[in-house]
């Protein structure tokens, strides 16, 4: 069953964000993800939380998804993510897929 994730974020450091970034995207693809969207937040349409940031990645199932955010390479970036950004990161499984 097809997953995605999805990850929310306030920036703290643009410039390492960036680093991260560029490192993170070929461990996703490494694991079959995609990334399908990335984007800055244009406007809060409801709810009283909204992260400056978000990103969507396409995984062949969520045990992909899984086994790219345990990894030794993703889990090396972990500590300049949290220097980075505050982030959220959550699978979600697409029943129809």
């Amino acid at each position: 069953m097809t997953a995605f994730f999805l990850a929310r974020a306030e920036i703290k450091d643009p410039a390492k964000f960036q680093e991260y970034g560029q490192k993170a995207g070929p461990t996703i693809k490494q694991y079959g993800g995609e990334v399908l969207a990335r984007g800055k937040l244009a406007e809060l349409l409801t709810g009283g939380s909204a992260s400056s940031v978000a990103a969507v990645a396409k995984f062949p199932d969520a045990e992909a998804a899984a086994a790219w955010y345990r990894s030794a390479d993703y889990q090396a970036l972990i500590p300049l993510r949290d220097e980075a950004a505050d982030m959220t990161i959550a699978v979600y499984e697409d029943p129809a897929a």
